[in-house]
Order: structure tokens, then sequence, then C-alpha cells
């Protein structure tokens, strides 16, 4: 798995696909967060938070990480070489973790440098030893788990297809049904249409879960909703290419 791993890491990086990664989401929060005159605008804020900013980067990740995971296992069924992968000393559940787990890493590595926002913002707040750092930790956390449960779900569409735009769009519209408060679930819940249930609905969302998160309280219950549905469709997408590969 290791070597897997490994392999698609490089291939990330020795080609203009992971860069491209990298410099899009940097270069659209740096535009949006400390250039453009906007609500998200970190420096227009009225107290030197990171709240625009955590609030924006998930929209730029419904974009992005459908990108990169496209090609994971469609690529691999249009050229054949899934079928290789099946005759290597390796598990089935390995070959999709050492491909979800490299995407991850991916995500982290262009999260990595806009940490240079929460030192800026530290620096600018009137009074940096009242700035609330759990609050912005936490909120780094929900990012990352938004994003893993978004890599998830690429993952598991790439596997139902050999074309890598249709791919793309299938884990585009599910990133955007669970996404937060734009996203189809979120949405749903906050017409007011169906009494009680409407915070039922909003549940299965990840609004309701980061928003706690953005809280600076990590609660189990918002880590378990995001792990499940990593592992749900991880699970997923091992089904579909055990399918393949009978």
């Amino acid at each position: 798995m290791y070597a897997l791993y490994i392999k698609e890491i490089k291939s990330f990086l020795s080609s203009t696909i992971g860069y491209v990664f990298i410099l899009i989401f940097l270069i659209a929060s740096g535009i949006m967060h400390w250039i453009a005159s906007s609500g998200a605008n970190l420096l227009e804020g009225v107290e030197a938070d990171l709240i625009p900013f955590f609030n924006f980067a998930p929209i730029i990740f419904l974009l992005l990480i459908p990108a990169i995971t496209m090609r994971s296992i469609a690529e691999e069924r249009r050229t054949g070489t899934l079928e290789l992968l099946f005759t290597l000393p390796i598990s089935d559940i390995k070959i999709i973790l050492a491909k979800y787990f490299a995407s991850v890493t991916l995500m982290i590595i262009a999260i990595l440098p806009t940490l240079i926002y929460y030192y800026s913002m530290e620096q600018l707040s009137q009074d940096p030893e009242k700035f609330d750092h759990a609050a912005t930790i936490t909120s780094y956390l929900g990012l990352i788990l938004i994003g893993a449960a978004f890599t998830a779900i690429g993952i598991f569409t790439s596997a139902l297809t050999d074309s890598q735009i249709v791919a793309f769009i299938l884990a585009l519209f599910t990133c955007w049904i669970f996404m937060p408060d734009i996203g189809g679930i979120s949405l749903l819940g906050s017409y007011n249409l169906m009494g009680g249930l409407d915070s039922v609905i909003q549940y299965f969302g990840m609004a309701y879960h980061y928003q706690s998160i953005q809280k600076g309280v990590i609660d189990t219950k918002n880590i378990i909703y995001f792990l499940s549905i990593i592992i749900i469709f991880l699970y997923a997408a091992l089904t579909v290419v055990r399918s393949i590969k009978k």
C-alpha cells in the first residue's frame, strides 16, 4: 500500500495536476481574502479572525477536489491498468486507501501555506493575546475533514465510470448535496417546510457539524459524522472495484 501511495503522490507532483491544484487554491483564496473588496476580505472584517476564509474555502474545494480525484480510478479503468493492479500482491481496500490518502495529502499540502493567514490575523489583532486560537485550530480541523469527505466522494464517483468528465460531474453534484450553507441538504432544511424534520435534515448536511467545529470545541459526534461519510463512500468505492474485478 505504501508503495502505491508514494506512486500516487509522485504522479501528482511530477505532473502539473498537483501544482495546479495547490496554486489555484492559494490564488483563489488569496484574491478573495486579501485583495477583492467583499464580505470575504479578511482586512475589511470588523474582528480579526479567519471566519471568512473557513466559510469560503469549502466552495473552492467543491470545485477542485472532484478535479483531482476524477482520474484516480476512472483513468485506470480507461487504460486497463486497473486489471494490472488486481494482479499485484495488494488487497482491493489498500488500492482504494492508497489513492485516497494520496489525494488527502495533496489537499493538506495546499492548506498548509494558509497558516500565514493565521499568523497575519493574529498580528493584526488589537490584542493578540485574546485571539481565538482554539476556534481557528478546530476550524482548520473541520476544513480538513470536509476536504477528506469530498475526496472520499470523488474516489467513489471515479470508480463508477471510465470517463474522467463523468466522474467529475458526479463528484461535483454529490459533494454539493452535502456542502455547507449552499448544499442541497442545507438548503432543503432551511425552507421550514417540514416542521421538526427540518433540523433532522440539516443534521445530515455538513453545515451543522462544520459550524459546530468552528466554535472551538471538538464534539465527538461531529468527528464521527465526517468519518462516517468517509467510510461510507470509500466502502462504496471498494464495492464498485470488487464488482469490476469479478
